[in-house]
């Protein structure tokens, strides 16, 4: 059954709350609205020109003064001072020919709030000044006793005027605090997107470190299977066969096991919950024992006592990047020495070999970059390349004590 969904209808008072808050000047329908807001003006002059005794009842030209003074009103957001200042031009005369000065009050005010409400408080302030006294030195001229009681009235001027003040505060206000909210959640966008990148390099690295060390391993172990097959088709050396069949199974086995736990892992960080435990240095004798079983000839010497786990994460993936290079690159049986140790608040680790390295004009892997993007999440350095008496090294600075311990 399909549903339909009700859009929320806005009450009343947030209706006024809104307006109160938005710009005027970039309201939508401002024209129109001030369209309608001047016929409701002139139809209230209207009626206190016929229903109130404030002066004379308008003859044909005071009909025609204060109906035409509403027309400006339409334009009131665009030229709020042009606006006023043809509004007075019209009620001005209005005035001084005595017709009914209540029915010509309202629109003179609201022209007045505009100019507040838009502009600046000095410019208000001056314009308002200016307002008053050419009004009071016409009324002067024309009736004293009206100059009289348009100096009574002026105090209702004034605060019109203050209130366009702080009405146009009130609303800056509010843009400023819009304006940071809108900031703040930029910033938040910012970094999420940021922490998706970081979390999308983490998951690439461990991928890559977990699949290119054991499609590693196990070619190699094929590779021999192939050639125990091929040297001597019948003679088989049935127990050396059994044994790369058993060592692939094993690889195979240890690979799926670390990749469903980095898919556990993953699930768990998108339900919100910890990413699991992370491998560390006491991982490192098993990568050299995987290493030997694929013919390498490996010695390791690890002199480290306690390292942050970004630390131990880093330093481990490292050890394995280099010993999968070492195994796929350095040719048959190649000597690999592996020696982590710590000096200088440092934890200081090397894997060197003496193979051949990568073939030149191979195609570039994500292997070192790997390695220093880990040295570098740790806020480390790394350096690997050929050695001068032949082989590879790669080596690593990896901070104890500055370690971010939320890099993962």
């Amino acid at each position: 059954m399909r549903q339909t969904t009700t859009p929320t209808r806005q009450r009343p008072a947030d209706r006024v709350i809104a307006v109160i808050n938005r710009d005027p000047r970039t309201a939508p329908h401002g024209t129109r609205n001030d369209a309608v807001l001047a016929a409701v003006l002139a139809a209230l002059a209207v009626c206190v020109a016929l229903l109130t005794d404030q002066g004379r009842r308008p003859d044909a030209l005071g009909w025609t003064l204060l109906l035409a003074a509403h027309v400006p009103i339409v334009w009131r957001r665009r030229r709020p001072l042009l606006v006023l200042a043809l509004t007075g031009a019209l009620v001005l005369p209005y005035h001084a020919l005595d017709n009914n000065h209540g029915a010509a009050t309202t629109v003179g005010l609201v022209a007045l709030y505009t100019v507040a409400v838009t502009g600046r408080p000095l410019r208000t302030i001056l314009t308002g000044v200016t307002v008053l006294a050419v009004a009071f030195s016409v009324m002067l001229t024309v009736n004293p006793h009206q100059a009289v009681e348009l100096l009574r009235i002026s105090g209702w001027v004034i605060a019109v005027l203050f209130s366009g003040v702080d009405v146009r505060y009130y609303r800056q206000y509010v843009a400023s605090i819009v304006e940071r909210a809108e900031r703040a959640e930029r910033t938040r966008e910012e970094e999420a997107r940021r922490r998706v990148a970081e979390e999308r390099l983490r998951i690439a690295r461990d991928l890559h470190d977990l699949l290119a060390h054991t499609i590693t391993l196990i070619g190699v172990q094929t590779s021999v299977a192939a050639h125990v097959l091929a040297a001597d088709p019948e003679r088989l050396d049935r127990g050396t066969i059994a044994k790369a069949l058993d060592e692939i199974a094993d690889t195979c086995r240890t690979a799926r096991g670390e990749l469903r736990t980095t898919l556990e892992v993953l699930r768990a960080a998108e339900h919100g919950e910890g990413r699991g435990p992370l491998p560390g240095l006491d991982g490192v004798p098993d990568l050299v024992e995987t290493a030997r079983l694929a013919g390498a000839r490996v010695e390791q010497t690890v002199r480290v006592g306690q390292a942050p786990p970004a630390v131990g994460a880093a330093a481990y993936r490292i050890v394995q990047e280099a010993l999968t290079n070492a195994v796929r690159h350095a040719g048959p049986e190649p000597a690999v020495r592996v020696e982590l140790y710590e000096r200088d608040g440092a934890l200081r680790l090397s894997v060197a070999d003496d193979g051949t390295g990568p073939t030149p004009g191979g195609t570039p892997g994500f292997g070192l970059v790997g390695m220093r993007e880990r040295a570098r999440s740790v806020g480390g350095t790394l350096d690997a390349g050929p050695r001068p008496e032949g082989g590879f090294l790669v080596s690593a600075v990896l901070p104890l004590t500055t370690a971010v311990e939320g890099t993962r």
